[in-house]
């Protein structure tokens, strides 16, 4: 609890208290009126300055002058029938103030989500200097600078690991529990922290650049992207507070003035009673605390999933969507191509790998490196020369003096050497051996885990239509398709044939529903711009994903698309709630207050319970479904 929550529940235990002593305490007149006064002013004189504010500022149409008019109405009538009940005025604002102290702590409970998020600034890097570390503001470490990153610490700027191995927390970005390994060479991203093992680092990225500060930007300004739910709220807001201070008028001026006319007593205290009351029931708190804050919610919830929503209009799009697209290599499979097969003719499988990784050593090419990594020895590069790249067919070279030719059916057919075709599915690489044919490699792009899992999720969550746009050969993205249980394939795509497809199933798309594109972020831009919702995936330091994407989803795993579409309708689901309640309740009573049945404790109830019920269930959406 902050401290200016515990100052708000002292001013209401003291005022809870005085209320109870001054019941029983023998006093009348004016000291009794200055006894009730000085607790009214001590529970309400924050609400009374909002109030007077607002009217200096031209806008005092709000729940707090509603409550100060309300109350200072019930003093106010109170002394004019020298009845000496000055109770209900200070229980008013007193149980409004403990409504006001509890949504306090549940908007302080969700912003805890938020700042968990923002825990992951770095306070300082270190770099090293005359053999000692030096401790420097991360926003004044040049690219290119090593830094060293000791256990415990937090990784403050991106960067390639140059001396040093262990494991990272990346928690704090993925939601994920597991450690990742790193060595030498890999990439680091800031905000995981060093679990063991001294990390020296050299940085890529300025510190402004890197992912940590690029993923506080994004959750820091989330909230400024207003869903249509929340643009209601303020729009309702500005009709309907001069509505009800027009109708609380007319039922302390008109109808007593129309009685008269009609020939009946005017009973004027007790159509200004009925008026104040009208105001109070008619504070609109439930609704304008209760939407932002499950939006809130929900943002921060998604946040520490590691599923990162731009705003809360992305998240009420994200609870429509009914088809979901996706791009193939690093979203569906694990853009790491791995030998899957070695088909040979007389040679053995290690002597076709052994010369086909050998001929390809030069180059960095994805397909090389699932190669070398397959044949698992140290390559001798000095057994090697005369290495020719010909675009579009492969690679020619000499090993150990024979001519090796290590590429597709265009290679062999340029080179005239006699080939078997494989109906593998996977990328082909047929190996010549001193003019003769060896056999073919086939090298394919491995599946991810849980990508069957996701598609699954996503039709049970109601996703009508899932989608794979992919630059892949018709056989290999047909055969992914068919494995995964993708619904339909467009494959052989340019980037910018992808744009025109996501065109065309806009066009196609469901009424009201939403189309969602799930891609790496890298060469997919342009698509996750066009589609009504970008999200992208194992986003962790692509700044192309943090900026045109909607969604970021920090972990590569494609699962988190259907806790993201859960999560958003779970949302969507306790603001309808809410709103439907609120405005049920608020009219019921309203007309109630009207026709005189409900009374000042009716109001009190009406006001303050119903935003307690609506605040406790907006937390709601703070729980990740799973």
């Amino acid at each position: 609890m902050t401290n200016k929550q515990k100052k708000m529940l002292v001013r209401i235990l003291i005022s809870a208290a005085a209320l109870v002593a001054l019941y029983f305490i023998p006093i009348s007149g004016l000291p009794r009126l200055v006894c009730y006064l000085a607790v009214y002013i001590l529970i309400g004189y924050d609400i009374l300055r909002k109030a007077w504010k607002g009217i200096l500022n031209r806008q005092p149409f709000d729940e707090n002058f509603l409550m100060a008019l309300a109350t200072i109405g019930a003093f106010s009538l109170a002394i004019w029938t020298k009845s000496g009940d000055y109770t209900e005025g200070i229980a008013v604002m007193l149980f409004y103030q403990v409504g006001e102290l509890f949504q306090s702590y549940a908007v302080a409970r969700s912003r805890r989500n938020i700042t968990s998020l923002m825990d992951i600034r770095p306070d300082h890097a270190n770099i090293e200097a005359d053999g000692k570390l030096i401790e420097a503001d991360p926003d004044e470490v040049a690219v290119g600078t090593v830094i060293t990153v000791q256990p415990g610490e937090r990784v403050p700027i991106d960067g390639i690991l140059i001396e040093g191995n262990g494991n990272l927390d990346t928690a704090a970005l993925t939601g994920e529990s597991m450690p990742r390994s790193v060595s030498e060479g890999d990439d680091i991203i800031s905000g995981c922290i060093s679990l063991n093992g001294v990390l020296k680092i050299r940085t890529t990225k300025e510190f402004g650049e890197s992912t940590v500060s690029r993923i506080m930007d994004l959750v820091e300004n989330a909230s400024s992207n207003k869903s249509r739910s929340e643009n209601f709220i303020s729009r309702f807001a500005r009709v309907y507070t001069p509505a009800v201070c027009l109708s609380a008028a007319a039922l302390a001026i008109l109808l007593p003035i129309a009685r008269l006319i009609a020939g009946l007593a005017p009973d004027w205290t007790a159509w200004l009673y009925r008026a104040l009351t009208f105001l109070v029931v008619s504070c609109p708190c439930a609704l304008v605390v209760s939407i932002p804050l499950g939006f809130f919610a929900a943002l921060g919830g998604a946040g520490k999933e590691g599923i990162l929503i731009k705003g809360s209009n992305y998240l009420e799009a994200l609870a429509n969507t009914d088809s979901v697209a996706f791009d193939k290599t690093g979203t569906l499979t694990q853009g790491v191509f791995e030998v899957t097969g070695i088909h040979h003719n007389q040679l053995e499988e290690e002597k076709i790998l052994e010369y086909a990784a050998l001929a390809e050593c030069a180059s960095s090419h994805p397909i090389s490196k699932s190669l070398q990594k397959a044949h698992a020895k140290e390559i001798d590069r000095t057994r090697v020369c005369d290495i020719q790249e010909i675009s579009g067919h492969g690679i020619t070279a000499k090993v150990d003096g024979l001519p090796i030719a290590v590429g597709n059916g265009k290679l062999m057919q340029k080179l005239g050497i006699p080939y078997t075709d494989c109906h593998s599915i996977g990328t082909i690489l047929h190996v010549a051996i001193d003019n003769a044919y060896a056999g073919h490699i086939v090298i394919s792009d491995i599946i991810k885990p849980r990508a069957k899992e996701a598609i699954a999720a996503l039709r049970e969550n109601g996703v009508k239509r899932t989608i794979m746009l992919t630059g892949d050969r018709k056989a290999i993205a047909d055969h992914v398709a068919a494995e995964l249980g993708i619904d339909e394939v467009h494959s052989e795509l340019l980037p910018a044939d992808k744009v025109s497809e996501i065109e065309k199933l806009l066009k196609t798309n469901g009424k009201g529903g939403r189309l969602a594109f799930a891609g790496d972020g890298i060469n997919d831009a342009p698509v996750l711009t066009r589609a009504d919702i970008g999200i992208a995936m194992g986003a962790m330091g692509s700044d192309a994903a943090i900026e045109a994407a909607d969604v970021v989803l920090m972990d590569d795993d494609p699962l988190q698309i259907a806790k993201a579409i859960r999560l958003s309708r779970k949302c969507l689901r306790i603001i309808k709630q809410n709103i439907i309640f609120s405005l049920a309740i608020k009219f019921a009573c309203l007309a109630l207050t009207a026709f005189g049945i409900a009374n000042m404790w009716a109001a009190i109830f009406a006001d303050v319970g119903v935003m307690v019920i609506a605040v406790l269930n907006a937390i709601r959406a703070l729980k990740v479904p799973k």
